[in-house]
């Protein structure tokens, strides 16, 4: 198995599908600007200890999955297409893993749908109340958040994104020009519309309840989009169990940057259900 698509009403899914077809199966959530390619090297050594893993570009990116109204990118829509996805590849329950956009989604499908979640794997990005908590009190998130008002705003920012030398200076290093530019040929090929769409689709999250399903939050302490105070805050919204794992010096693009981490810590929470 490898690159496919999955269709789901009208719009049609780039999913990379690696590993055992009958091996208990990972979905893997990237977040903005990347795309499943971000999962490469974690999808590889998860791979390599027998585990089936399912790395879909999320709506918006692949070119067949780009809907025009904003309101199409909320968040009830982007988990109704992973489970759409899990569902089409036959996929009853998963190991979910996010990361940023990812991990907002994986939080929802861990709270929402626990009979689909075998454990939660969150990297970069805490349970979204804890987050927008923090960026309404602490004064280091707010200052991290500013971005927010800008990508909500629709015109030059589109374009911005689409030229690609603001995400390069972000991303370019600590990712490679190998690993960069999958991403930027989606963002310069049609995405950055509908990727920034899902800032201007984003409600709030305060009312999201606990996890219950055996929880994971991987951050790392050079993140300059995500704060301490979230991270530290994490814990109050699981009531199942719990691990906060703490990187050093690894800055927000984990799954690329440290993927024998990320790889360790899933492939932990799987052992312990």
């Amino acid at each position: 198995m490898a690159l496919r698509k999955v269709t789901l009403g009208e719009l049609s899914f780039d999913v990379s599908d690696t590993g055992p077809e009958e091996a208990p199966a990972v979905l893997l959530l990237h977040g903005f600007p990347q795309s499943y390619r971000c999962w490469d090297g974690v999808a590889q050594r998860l791979n390599s200890q027998g585990y089936r893993t399912i790395a879909p570009n999320q709506r918006g990116y692949s070119a067949g999955a780009r809907p025009l109204p904003v309101s199409d990118y909320g968040v009830p829509a982007l988990v109704a297409d992973a489970l759409g996805i899990l569902d089409s590849l036959g996929v009853a329950q998963a190991h979910i893993a996010g990361h940023d956009w990812g991990g907002v989604l994986a939080w929802h499908l861990a709270v929402q749908h626990p009979e689909r979640t075998r454990s939660l794997v969150a990297v970069s990005m805490p349970h979204p109340a804890a987050w927008e908590w923090a960026r309404e009190n602490d004064p280091d998130q707010q200052h991290s958040s500013r971005y927010l008002a800008e990508f909500r705003r629709e015109g030059e920012i589109d374009q911005v994104i689409a030229a690609g030398g603001r995400l390069r200076a972000l991303m370019v290093p600590p990712l490679s020009d190998e690993q960069f530019a999958p991403h930027q040929a989606l963002m310069s090929g049609g995405a950055a519309t509908p990727a920034l769409n899902w800032y201007r689709a984003m409600g709030s999250f305060r009312a999201l309840g606990p996890s219950t399903v055996p929880t994971t939050y991987l951050w790392s302490t050079a993140d300059t989009a995500l704060g301490r105070v979230g991270a530290e805050r994490c814990r109050r919204h699981v009531t199942g169990p719990y691990r906060f794992v703490e990187l050093e010096g690894i800055t927000h693009w984990v799954p690329e940057t440290a993927p024998d981490a990320v790889a360790r810590e899933i492939l932990s929470a799987a052992e312990r259900t």
